[in-house]
């Protein structure tokens, strides 16, 4: 961290003074991080029409976050990343199991998720206000630790989308055809799904439930009204995820507003935009 703190004193802010506002410089590291994460797998959510799936995952990780609470854990988060985890698995396997459209399935698991949280929030007469910052976020309150494991996440799935991109996209194009050419469609969107949990579930204390769903669905809806190719589509999601992180984070620090919401609101104008030049180029 002490390498990073020292390039971030480069730079011309107030907040980047040496010895001052290291949550400041913790955040800007995170959104680092965190935005390409969301630019490559907002991608796959919307190809694959999981524009809510995202908005289940995060229901899910707020009943784990419930649950390690009540079990009395140093850290809920951890037992909110295995339930996630496992949602994401059997939600998976549920979809492949039956003929109902995903929505449909999304909404099941999503209803159980957020009822099953409520429930155990309100256990016993307890104050569901404790969880209140879950629904907003935090940006400020980023740890070191919680960064790296958020960088060791997207390198696995830079990793894996080199090696397994194909297969991917011909997986949620045409899944029959995928499983003719013998690749294995379920473990890819396991996979896939199970990512996309453990990204929203470290980051829904710091982006906020409320709005962690549009940052994996508006960055690549926008890039596909510009993009000609697969290529462009890819990097145009990562790019427009990467520039309004930092905007969203300037903008908070300097009216005092919520990072989530001011990072969403730019990816909004952005997808404004490219919806306006999409029309004028046809």
């Amino acid at each position: 961290m002490e390498l990073w703190y020292s390039l971030v004193e480069l730079l011309p802010f107030e907040w980047a003074a040496p010895g001052t506002m290291y949550f400041m410089k913790n955040a800007l590291l995170a959104v680092l991080v965190i935005s390409p994460l969301f630019g490559i797998l907002s991608t796959m959510v919307v190809t694959n029409r999981m524009s809510f799936f995202s908005d289940a995952l995060g229901h899910s990780a707020f009943t784990g976050i419930a649950i390690g609470t009540l079990c009395g854990l140093a850290d809920p988060m951890w037992a909110a990343i295995l339930l996630a985890a496992a949602f994401a698995l059997l939600f998976t396997y549920v979809q492949r199991r039956s003929n109902m459209a995903s929505d449909t399935v999304i909404g099941v698991f999503s209803s159980t998720a957020v009822a099953l949280g409520i429930f155990i929030a309100t256990f016993d007469s307890g104050s569901f206000t404790k969880f209140n910052s879950l629904l907003i976020g935090d940006i400020l309150s980023v740890e070191p630790g919680k960064i790296a494991l958020l960088a060791v996440i997207l390198l696995v799935v830079i990793v894996l989308w080199l090696c397994s991109f194909n297969g991917l996209m011909l997986s949620s194009v045409h899944p029959a055809l995928a499983d003719s050419r013998g690749i294995q469609v379920f473990w890819q969107e396991a996979v896939f799904s199970m990512a996309i949990a453990v990204v929203v579930t470290v980051s829904m204390t710091w982006v906020g439930l409320m709005v962690i769903n549009s940052l994996l669905v508006l960055p690549a809806a926008a890039a596909r009204n510009l993009a000609r190719n697969m290529r462009q589509f890819h990097l145009i999601s990562i790019a427009a995820a990467v520039v309004a992180g930092i905007a969203g984070l300037m903008t908070s620090y300097e009216l005092g507003s919520s990072a989530g919401a001011s990072i969403t609101l730019y990816l909004a104008l952005w997808f404004a935009i490219t919806f306006l030049l999409r029309k004028k180029r046809m």
